[in-house]
């Protein structure tokens, strides 16, 4: 039985020896699956039915074909107490989906594969399936981006919009790319109603929750420490929990809150220890169990991480930090280097985990353990660190581990803020005060969120009302400059109603401060306000500022370009309209047309305008360069026309020599339209000339005028 390569270089893009295609009894291609044994197929319970065969087809064994140039194929039955179909839990998440087939006869040793047990967030991976377009096999990239419901199943995102798991696809192997190991099969694919293709994949740890005979042929150490397990099963009473702990918990795990918690748990306390190892127990991916994940009556709602909610928990009680760094390089995939120090490893390879460590202050080295926390923490890692008792480590952890880095945390906030509320809110005022945004009110509203979230963060006063001037207050937070948001409309147009703190997701208002003061012991409880913050300021959940930030960053960079793009059309308007109005003059040799030049007035009164209502301009340059258009049509198809008249000689024509002169011996191109001879050093009207038609003179002058003989009457 093959194990899983030591490095990305044993990656090959030939079909696998595992990979198995799976046939029903029409001949139709179900799905793929994993040969995890001689005689065992792992996959998806959607592909299969219990009782009827399939065909497992080999495609990549070795040799390539059976005598006769056939693939080599094997009859396969769900095997017995092997199938978990497809459900949905109380919350309507997915569940389940995993089989495993018994072959009739046994395959090569050198064929199967094994699972192995990775942390899976932000891994790049891919999988060999067989859509209907390559029934031989093809391989489909994607990335793992976090989990997907409560089952501990997680998304791949493709690479590309065409490497999206196809029908044929289900049940497929999926290889982590940095260390060629088989982590899990893909499930299904999901196209959302905005368009958005993904997939989903269970990996190993779940299938064995569902599956524990596949236990057997997974590799890696389980993700929890025995002595931090559960000691209750799903049957029996359960012994009290500190809810509130309890909550606090499960919202970490789910993602909630910040990137460090700090936790006391003492010695004595039971209620407090089996409630960690409850919900370390339920957010594990092999150890949940399935009263939990249907949200049993006695399980309180909000008390149940969802599955996957860490990727290792580590009792670190008379551990070296070196031990510890050990464990997590190897949950992180990065054992391509043994020789070298994992602490030097997971600073350099680039991966990040949910961990939890208990007994920080019980290591054998808790200094050094410290400083490997901090390299995690640096590295994008999320850490639940429990303290037995609190004291010097304590305060150490929480200084190095949490204040310092919310210290920096809030003064990038801050930082970004001021750049939101100062350049940009100076740039948005120029342009609005030359163009008129589409929606004044908008960019008002995130101005003066903006300003109120860098008054909240930055300990000054909050303002009492909100006006057209901004959030007054303090020089340090500008408030938004003034510009007209509409022709007509007050200088600053406030939005509809007061807001008394940035919002927040989980409350519209804002992020709140917690009912009552944080504790030490109280892992989910904001850290504490940073040096140089008023005593009397609350700790913020600078996570809901950041998302705000985020939102209002959005909002105002994009009215910020659609603001750019109305200033460009503005110039192209003016440079239009001047370009029409000279071909108009020169139509015209700068006689008046009174409608014509009332519509030029007003698009040139609207281009000048400050701010400039753009949408309104562009249809007043549209009314006059439109009747301009027409007029020069018009021009044209005389000037075509009288060209035709004169076009072909007639038996009536007038004599001459034939070679562009008159009767008279002279060039024509030398007269105007009408017959009359170029002034001295002025050019010709021919036919395309606009000027009026002369009227008619007697014979007698016209002849001596041209210089004609004849006596005078």
């Amino acid at each position: 039985m093959s194990s899983a390569p030591s490095s990305a270089a044993h990656l090959s893009l030939r079909t696998p020896l595992w990979a198995v295609r799976i046939r029903r009894g029409d001949g139709e291609i179900a799905g793929a699956g994993v040969l995890l044994s001689r005689d065992r197929v792992l996959t998806c319970a959607h592909v299969v039915t219990p009782g009827e065969p399939v065909t497992a087809e080999f495609v990549g064994a070795a040799g390539g074909r059976a005598p006769g140039g056939r693939v080599p194929a094997v009859t396969a039955r769900v095997d017995e107490g092997a199938y978990v179909p497809e459900a949905l839990d109380t919350d309507q998440d997915p569940r389940g989906d995993v089989a495993l087939l018994r072959l009739d006869r046994p395959r090569p040793a050198r064929e199967p594969v094994t699972l192995h047990r990775l942390s899976a967030p932000n891994r790049t991976v891919r999988m060999y399936g067989f859509p209907h377009e390559y029934n031989g096999g093809v391989w489909f990239r994607a990335t793992i981006v976090g989990g997907w419901g409560r089952d501990g199943q997680v998304q791949l995102v493709p690479a590309t919009p065409g490497e999206v798991a196809a029908p044929g696809c289900s049940g497929a192997g999926v290889v982590d790319d940095r260390t060629g190991a088989v982590i899990g099969i893909v499930l299904t694919s999901v196209t959302d109603r905005l368009g958005n293709a993904f997939s989903s994949m269970s990996p190993a740890e779940t299938i064995v929750q569902h599956l524990p005979q596949v236990a057997a042929w997974t590799r890696g150490r389980t993700a929890v420490d025995d002595r931090l397990r559960s000691r209750t099963g799903s049957g029996g009473g359960r012994p009290s929990l500190d809810q509130p702990f309890a909550l606090r918990l499960a919202a970490w795990l789910r993602g909630d809150g910040d990137q460090v918690k700090i936790s006391v748990v003492r010695p004595g306390d039971q209620i407090r220890a089996e409630t960690l190892r409850r919900a370390i127990t339920l957010a594990d991916r092999e150890l949940r169990t399935a009263d939990s994940v249907g949200r049993a009556a006695l399980d309180a709602p909000g008390t149940v991480p969802s599955a996957g909610g860490h990727d290792l928990a580590l009792d670190v009680t008379g551990a070296t930090a070196a031990d510890t760094a050990e464990r997590v390089a190897e949950r992180m995939g990065l054992w391509q280097h043994p020789a070298g120090p994992a602490v030097e490893r997971i600073r350099t390879g680039g991966a990040a985990l949910t961990l939890v460590v208990v007994g920080v202050d019980r290591a054998a080295d808790p200094p050094a353990l410290l400083d490997l926390l901090a390299v995690l923490r640096r590295g994008g890692s999320r850490l639940l660190l429990v303290f037995r008792e609190p004291g010097p480590l304590y305060e150490r952890a929480r200084a190095e581990l949490v204040d310092g880095p919310d210290r920096e945390r809030r003064e990038r906030l801050v930082a970004r803020l001021r750049e939101l509320t100062g350049p940009l809110a100076a740039s948005l005022g120029d342009a609005m005060a030359a163009v008129r945004a589409d929606d004044p009110k908008q960019v008002h509203d995130a101005l003066y969120r903006a300003g109120l979230a860098l008054h909240l963060l930055t300990g000054t006063q909050q303002p009492r009302e909100r006006s057209g001037h901004g959030a007054a207050g303090t020089p340090a937070a500008p408030a938004p400059p003034p510009h007209p948001p509409s022709p007509g409309a007050p200088a600053q147009e406030p939005p509809a109603r007061p807001l008394s703190a940035p919002a927040a997701p989980s409350a519209p208002s804002g992020p709140a401060a917690p009912a009552g003061p944080a504790t030490p012991a109280d892992p989910a409880a904001p850290a504490q306000a940073p040096t140089g913050a008023p005593a009397s300021s609350a700790p913020v959940d600078l996570a809901a500022y950041e998302r705000l930030a985020d939102r209002l960053e959005t909002r105002l960079r994009a009215a910020a370009d659609r603001l750019d793009a109305l200033r460009r059309r503005r110039a192209e308007l003016a440079g239009r309209l001047d370009g029409y109005h000279a071909l108009h003059r020169s139509l015209t040799e700068g006689a008046e047309d009174l409608d014509v030049d009332a519509l030029h007035r007003r698009a040139h009164r609207l281009l000048r305008t400050r701010p400039c209502d753009v949408p309104a301009a562009e249809e007043a340059v549209a009314a006059y360069t439109d009747l301009v258009e027409r007029a020069d049509s018009s021009r044209r198809d005389r000037a075509a026309r009288d060209g035709r008249g004169r076009e072909h000689p007639t038996r009536d024509r007038p004599a001459g020599d034939g070679h562009g002169q008159d009767q008279h011996g002279q060039d024509r191109s030398a007269r105007d339209r009408h017959g009359q001879p170029a002034r001295h050093g002025q050019p010709a009207r021919h036919e395309q000339s606009a000027q009026p038609a002369q009227p008619a003179q007697p014979a007698g002058e016209e002849q001596r005028q041209r210089g004609g003989g004849g006596a005078p009457s």
